[in-house]
């Protein structure tokens, strides 16, 4: 009989089951797989509304402008007229610009043609007068615009070969927006094309079999298109992002790819000891199974934490996040040891013969050995050292700075983007202007006059520039004022301006007019305001994941010490990995290395997200290493025996765990969009970090010196679950006598 019959072991259980009935476990994965894409595709995916999107005064601006009829995106297109000698007074300057306005005029797609030779546009050329903007709006919706949009594009270019003494080049909300999208989902797709074939091939270097290398990956991409499709439910109630998919399709290979690990490593290790297939894989479940149901359940409450902060792209990616690591752990604990006990030897068909000989019969790992020794012969150096180190690098993070990013972070190579950073440099702030929503009756005198008073005081700043537009809805309710800002949209020169206009000037123009409603949004104040959000939900956000954390690593290790112990490890591996991504990106140590330009900050919205998602992965190996020394004090061992034990053990494994996750995230950061970069680095850099110093020298020196403090629980806490390990099958002498898994 099983000793695990009786068992209170969840993982176990749901082991053995899926063992017994392997048909029912594989065809219902699949089976949920297949309806979770056929629901996704029926329902659809809602995704946020731009005009929705922002925080704080900038949604309110939002708001009032979309209440009065104003489209979220006046659909505004720019051509550039631009010479190094001749300014527009210049015959052959203004003829150029003649020829655009010409060239573009008959198009029935286009309404509210500027031209800077009107008198009234005067403010469309530069101070110099060697640069010139021809602006247009296009008609209909987005959709509409973008069907359209290449034929104007078309017509510019010819304008622009036709007059080659001159830089003539087409950018705007339409003709740049379609550019960037195009480059931006290439280059996703390029980076899933290139993290799966690269999973594989470090998958078939740590197994060394093709068909164990196999089942790994496949479990983990089934569960990210099932995650896929479930997602278009939750959408209806919470929209969702539209990179959505490009963060279900990282976390879901790299949490999927993890949990299979564990387990697999897990039941060759015991059928290495000599235990039978069957016994072997019991093990496995008990005790790799378990580990990956504590994880995933701390992964996931983790990701909820995204769920306090309150802005809409962050819900949507926490709940994506939570529903691809349940997946992924559901897959790992029933559809795996279901293939397992029907494949039994065949998993290790396709032998890579020269990795073959490379593997090792023991569970523990020479080189880890080699590594961990000196950890653990001299504790107390190796956790000073390790521990200085993670400080030191923690350091760039007192001065980081976020922002969102700007026009100057956008690869040169795109489409449109030479012309964006020529009307960045000319016109500052032109591009992405602040947008001032004026809720009053636009007829009246007054407010006609302070709109005056606001456009003269803006000008006369130094802070803002032209040119300055003002549009009225039709029923005169509503005015919106563009106000290009000093700067680059995003720093701090642009955020002096934005603070200028609503502190000072809005106040003391449009704030005398009884009853008025104003508010500005535009890049920078969504940018400030987004920041000023993320500051003030953060402690939430770090509260719950901490404190949810804790509590979970107390029951299920029945520790103060090592729930305490497992928050403040993180918390150094993730702050390390803050200032690496802080001293790479905000200082620019690796431009010429990485091919960016740094804008003096990072992305607003990657502590937080770093934060839910390395504070979860880290919990991975935290968990697996600490079940497998658990499990041999458990079973009898000293706690510093445990603990070399446990940790030379899993070693091996968590590095292989690692290598895959390092490869996943690398893979972002090869692409252009200064973003994803950030993101790549970043997490690759945190994960790099936490399977080395941290979980090879910082917790194997931290144990070694707590001894059996360890385990300490207070008396008062002697009420918490016992979820200890099961003991091991009594078939392990007798391989060729394993017993029969039981229901």
């Amino acid at each position: 009989m099983s000793p695990l019959k009786h068992s209170n072991n969840l993982a176990a259980r749901m082991g053995r089951w899926s063992a017994n009935h392997w048909k029912t476990a594989v065809f219902g994965w699949l089976a949920f797989v297949v309806a979770a894409l056929v629901i996704g595709n029926v329902v659809g995916t809602k995704h946020i509304d731009q005009q929705d999107s922002n925080v704080g005064q900038a949604h309110k601006a939002d708001r009032i402008l979309k209440d009065a009829g104003f489209q979220f995106d006046p659909q505004t297109e720019i051509v550039l007229v631009q010479s190094k000698a001749l300014t527009i007074r210049d015959a052959a300057f203004a003829s150029t610009v003649t020829d655009v306005v010409a060239a573009v005029k008959p198009y029935t797609t286009i309404k509210n043609l500027r031209s800077p030779l009107d008198p009234a546009h005067a403010d469309q050329v530069s101070k110099d007068g060697r640069t010139a903007l021809v602006e247009w709006d296009m008609k209909g919706t987005d959709k509409y615009a973008r069907k359209h949009i290449d034929a104007l594009t078309a017509t510019t270019d010819k304008v622009a070969k036709a007059h080659a003494g001159f830089y003539v080049g087409e950018a705007g909300s339409i003709s740049s927006g379609k550019a960037l999208d195009k480059m931006f989902n290439k280059q996703l797709a390029l980076a899933g094309e290139r993290s799966v074939p690269l999973t594989l091939l470090i998958l078939v270097i740590v197994f060394g079999a093709l068909v164990a290398a196999g089942v790994p990956l496949l479990l983990a991409l089934s569960a990210v298109a099932a995650t896929m499709g479930l997602v278009a439910l939750p959408s209806h109630l919470i929209p969702m992002d539209q990179n959505v998919s490009a963060v279900i399709l990282l976390v879901g290979l790299a949490v999927g790819v993890d949990y299979s690990l564990f387990y697999l490593k897990r039941e060759r290790e015991e059928r290495a000891a000599g235990r039978g297939h069957r016994a072997a894989l019991e093990a496995a479940a008990a005790t790799s199974g378990r580990s990956v149901l504590i994880s995933g359940v701390t992964v996931m409450i983790a990701m909820a934490g995204m769920l306090f902060t309150g802005d809409k792209t962050f819900m949507g990616f926490g709940i994506a996040t939570m529903a691809v690591v349940a997946a992924a752990m559901l897959g790992s604990l029933t559809v795996l040891p279901a293939l397992l006990a029907k494949l039994g030897d065949r998993v290790e068909k396709g032998r890579i013969p020269f990795l073959g000989r490379l593997r090792r019969r023991s569970g523990e790992n020479r080189f880890w050995s080699a590594i961990l020794t000196p950890a653990l012969r001299h504790p107390v150096v190796s956790a000073l050292v390790a521990g200085a180190a993670l400080v030191a690098m923690a350091v760039p993070v007192l001065h980081v700075h976020t922002a969102q990013s700007g026009l100057n972070s956008l690869p040169r190579s795109t489409p449109t983007v030479e012309t964006l950073n020529r009307i960045q440099d000319s016109f500052p702030g032109g591009a992405v202007p602040a947008l001032v929503a004026i809720k009053a009756n636009t007829d009246s005198s007054q407010v006609e006059n302070v709109i005056d008073a606001l456009r003269v005081k803006a000008l006369q700043s130094g802070q803002m520039h032209g040119p300055i537009e003002v549009d009225v809805n039709a029923s005169h309710t509503v005015a919106r004022v563009a106000i290009p800002l000093e700067g680059n949209g995003v720093d701090a020169t642009s955020n002096a301006a934005l603070a200028t206009l609503r502190n000072d000037y809005l106040p003391a123009t449009i704030g005398k007019v009884p009853g008025a409603v104003y508010a500005v949004s535009g890049g920078t104040a969504a940018s400030h305001d987004f920041n000023q959000a993320m500051k003030h939900s953060a402690p939430i956000v770090f509260g719950f994941v901490l404190g949810f954390a804790f509590l979970l690593l107390l029951v299920s290790f029945r520790s103060v010490v090592i729930a305490l112990k497992a928050i403040v490890l993180n918390l150094l591996s993730v702050g390390a990995a803050y200032g690496v991504l802080v001293a790479v990106f905000q200082y620019g140590w690796g431009e010429s290395l990485l091919n960016f330009k740094s804008n003096g900050g990072i992305a607003a919205w990657l502590p937080i997200f770093m934060f839910v998602i390395l504070f979860g992965l880290s919990m991975d190996y935290h968990v697996f290493i600490l079940s497998r020394v658990r499990e041999s004090y458990d079973r009898g061992m000293k706690t510093e025996d445990a603990v070399v034990h446990g940790i030379k053990t899993t070693a091996g494994v968590v590095t292989s765990a690692a290598v895959v996750m390092v490869g996943a995230f690398a893979i972002f950061a090869t692409l252009p969009i200064i973003d994803m970069k950030e993101m790549g680095i970043g997490l690759a850099a945190a994960v790099l970090i936490d399977a080395t110093i941290v979980r090879a020298v910082l917790l194997p020196a931290t144990m070694k010196l707590l001894g059996d403090w360890n385990w300490y629980l207070p008396r008062w806490l002697e009420w918490l679950p016992r979820l200890e390990h099961e003991p091991r099958p009594e078939a392990e002498k007798a391989p060729d006598a394993a017993p029969v898994l039981q229901t």
